[in-house]
């Protein structure tokens, strides 16, 4: 419209010379979520609907930018002399009309000097590598919810009066700290973490996050240092994640399981293990739920004794119960409800074996005849809980991070310290949960990343009929994962699945400009008869307004991501950050090596051919 069409004729022009670069990016971008479509185990399932939502976005705007942004702009833009229109249209052209003549500067002393810019496109590749390698890996990053698990695990011996004050001491010191909005605590049978008598649950809820100045680590770890106070009752506390994969509940994040054909000898490595894991710096909160030095009375009858005085094995169970063992009696009925009456003795005697001294037994002749005249108990050692996996005896080992520790280094030191013991041949550990499904996905990375590239490649060379032209706009890639894993360092964020799904995302994003730029120069070379340097100057220059533009509006609809505050806002940060910090590198860097990229493998193209030609002329005579 700029040059004299009308709108029509303009919107018709302008879509032509657009469609295949629309369609090439289009294609390109939805091959980037065929491997996340083909994703196996837990991270597959979990990004299966995000890939196939993009798959199916992209789709719907490819053809509303091929039918009705065309219609749209001949119906609705109008032309105009540019002193019509508004000062900040006027103050924004100035500023592109700048920048354009400096890349125009720029971009001539690049091509004036092509090895250079190709040793810096091959650096790049070595730098992301490196990078790759050095970043901190986890899963999922820590999520604040608002809300906190606990469990507290104290002596294995400790009575349930005993257990129910340290829960008690505990709750208090929680329910003091600012932050904290309320605590609901229970200890007993209930299956799970509870079903011990020396364990206790509990759940935290934090004050509003606008209300409170502490995220849910600081308090966690404010927490931690108050609650060692409460001596015999060890407290571990976890924020509650929108994401946890894991088959049971633990005292901590994290678990790493050992299995063996011996309890015994299970017992005995695990804490060998439990032993050399404590002074690791990258472990917090490490526990095991091995339970096997609880105290019971085993309490053995001289039945010659019984016999002479009347009383039967039977009456002995009969009067145990009755007093330890809540023996239903009645049931009282209102109006509204019915309530069960149960037998037991006070509380009081539930404490200490000694009771058994005081409990009196009916005999046949209806004398009433002391416990202890009959029987001696004898204390003795044993399991809470004998923990199994996979029909074999278990010892699970949780653990949590400090701050800024990542998960890839904590099971990195665990490992090293597993192989350091020496475990049995009879003694097989693995990592459990969560942490057995990150080494998963830290083996599948690579992979899926491979697959990704592949998957463009095939089809950008479907697109252009070529095996040279996709890798030069693959080579736009490098720079973009330099960008993204050096803006996670400096953020001191870990390379998690997030920031992991946010690099495959580049890979769509970031191509478009190699494609703008390869589309128009291959365009210009066919019809208009230019060399290779000239096409690629060209379209270079004509290409830099759309450029920038999607650039752009790729990395503002990320800042919130990065940028964005409140409950949950963890888990997305890491893919704002990767998308932000890739387009930045990539859009200073793709600018000046692609052109080179593109004149050099032109080169090889040639080359080949007139290779094969030489050997079909050779082969002719």
């Amino acid at each position: 419209m700029e040059m004299g069409k009308p709108p029509l004729e303009a919107a018709l022009t302008g879509s032509s010379e657009v469609s295949f670069t629309v369609l090439s990016m289009s294609a390109s971008l939805v091959a980037v979520f065929i491997p996340m479509l083909l994703m196996g185990g837990m991270v597959g399932r979990l990004f299966r609907e995000f890939a196939v939502t993009l798959s199916v976005s992209i789709a719907l705007s490819l053809i509303v930018s091929l039918t009705t942004t065309p219609m749209m702009c001949a119906a609705l833009l109008r032309s105009g002399h540019p002193h019509e229109r508004w000062r900040l249209y006027r103050a924004s052209e100035k500023g592109f009309d700048w920048l354009r003549r400096h890349y125009d500067t720029t971009l001539g002393w690049a091509l004036r000097h092509p090895l250079f810019m190709l040793m810096l496109t091959l650096a790049t590749i070595g730098i992301s590598v490196g990078l790759f390698i050095v970043v901190p890996k986890g899963f999922f990053p820590e999520q604040d919810t608002g809300r906190l698990s606990g469990i507290i695990q104290a002596a294995q011996d400790i009575s349930f009066q005993g257990m129910h004050e340290k829960l008690a001491q505990v709750v208090d010191i929680i329910r003091k700290d600012p932050d904290v909005d309320f605590v609901t605590a229970f200890t007993g049978g209930g299956g799970g973490g509870g079903s011990t008598t020396n364990t206790g649950r509990m759940f935290i809820t934090l004050r509003d996050f606008k209300n409170r100045k502490s995220t849910a680590g600081q308090v966690i770890a404010r927490l931690r240092k108050r609650l060692a106070g409460v001596t015999g009752a060890p407290t571990y506390l976890q924020p509650v994640q929108d994401l946890r994969i894991g088959g049971f509940a633990s005292n901590a994040l994290y678990q790493y399981t050992l299995q063996g054909d011996s309890y015994a000898e299970l017992n005995t490595w695990s804490q060998r293990l439990l032993a050399s894991l404590r002074p690791l710096p990258t472990l917090v909160d490490l526990n095991s739920n091995l339970q096997n030095k609880g105290l019971q009375s085993t309490l053995v009858i001289d039945r010659s004794t019984a016999s002479r005085m009347g009383i039967t094995p039977r009456n002995i169970d009969n009067i145990l119960y009755d007093a330890f063992g809540q023996r239903p009696v009645s049931i009282t009925y209102t109006l509204q409800n019915q309530y069960h009456v149960v037998m037991e003795v006070a509380p009081q005697f539930w404490q200490h074996p000694d009771t058994l001294k005081d409990i009196y037994v009916a005999s046949s002749t209806g004398a009433e005849v002391p416990l202890s005249a009959f029987t001696h108990y004898e204390p003795e050692a044993t399991s809470l809980a004998v923990n199994h996996q996979g029909q074999f005896p278990a010892v699970t080992l949780s653990f949590n991070l400090p701050p800024g520790v990542a998960l890839g280094d904590a099971v990195k030191a665990i490992e090293d310290a597993t192989q350091k013991v020496g475990l049995p041949a009879g003694i097989r550990g693995s990592f459990m949960g969560t942490a057995q499904a990150f080494k998963s996905s830290l083996a599948n990375e690579p992979l899926l990343i491979l697959a990704a590239l592949v998957a463009v490649y095939i089809v950008l060379g479907i697109l252009y009929e070529s095996y040279i032209h996709p890798i030069t706009i693959l080579s736009t890639l490098p720079s973009a994962g330099v960008g993204a894993v050096a803006a996670l360092l400096l953020f001191h964020t870990d390379l998690s699945v997030i920031a992991m799904i946010g690099i495959i995302l580049l890979i769509g994003i970031v191509k478009k400009n190699g494609i703008m730029m390869v589309d128009f120069a291959l365009a210009t070379e066919r019809q208009d008869g230019k060399s290779p340097k000239e096409a690629i100057y060209t379209a270079c220059l004509m290409r830099f307004r759309p450029i920038m533009m999607t650039t752009m509006a790729a990395l503002l609809g990320a800042l919130p991501l990065a940028l964005g505050h409140g409950i949950g806002s963890e888990l997305r940060r890491p893919l704002g950050i990767a998308i932000v910090g890739g387009l930045i590198i990539s859009q200073m860097l793709t600018l000046y090596t692609t052109p080179v990229v593109y004149l050099y493998l032109d080169r090889l193209r040639l080359w080949i051919i007139n290779l094969r030609s030489s050997k079909y002329i050779g082969h002719n005579e």
